[in-house]
């Protein structure tokens, strides 16, 4: 423990003993507890929360995750897709080209989840069904990309009920977290 923690734990316990609230001041010496006072001093030890590190790539449109040995590549939905629609672009083919060589790459194979993303707009049964479509357009295209890769490929869409950032921010819409909400994720076990 510093010794700054120590004696602000000193003027806590003096505080405690003489009953009075302890006055700091900027000059103020730290006084010393009085004779006899002793107590025990335990470290904190508070757990520590998953540090999932993410990497984008610098127009925003990619970024990768990983928690333990799950690995999270997500694809914001207006480089696959145009706007309302479910069928995937050229462009769309091109990075999924990229996304199956990693699966074949680092995945241990079993399930592979593909899982679509809308933001806050549009009612809550619609976001779902482009989700749910978004998902399958993006599993149909992978099953041909990974062939006999030896994963299972599993679409579902959640619509906006699982946004990756806050659609609005203390009351007004942030229209880059709302395109970073727009987003297929391919998720899988990578090897170890």
């Amino acid at each position: 423990m510093s010794r700054s923690r120590r004696a602000a734990l000193a003027v806590a316990v003096s505080a405690a003993v003489v009953g009075t609230a302890p006055a700091v001041a900027a000059a103020t010496p730290v006084p010393t507890p009085p004779p006899g006072v002793t107590g025990t001093v335990e470290d904190l030890v508070l757990p520590v929360e998953d540090i999932i590190g993410e990497v984008e790539s610098l127009d925003g449109t990619e970024s990768q995750s990983r928690r333990g040995t799950e690995v999270t590549l997500a694809l914001t939905s207006d480089v696959l897709f145009a706007v309302d629609k479910w069928v995937l672009t050229a462009e769309a083919r091109r990075r999924l080209e990229q996304v199956a060589a990693k699966v074949r790459e680092e995945a241990a194979g079993g399930v592979v989840r593909i899982e679509g993303h809308t933001d806050d707009q549009g009612a809550d049964a619609y976001n779902r069904t482009l989700s749910q479509r978004r998902a399958q357009a993006v599993e149909r295209a992978m099953r041909g990309l990974l062939g006999d890769a030896g994963v299972t490929l599993q679409a579902r869409g959640y619509g906006e009920s699982r946004p990756k950032l806050p659609n609005v921010v203390e009351g007004k819409p942030v229209a880059k977290n709302r395109a970073k909400n727009r987003r297929v994720e391919i998720v899988f076990d990578a090897r170890q």
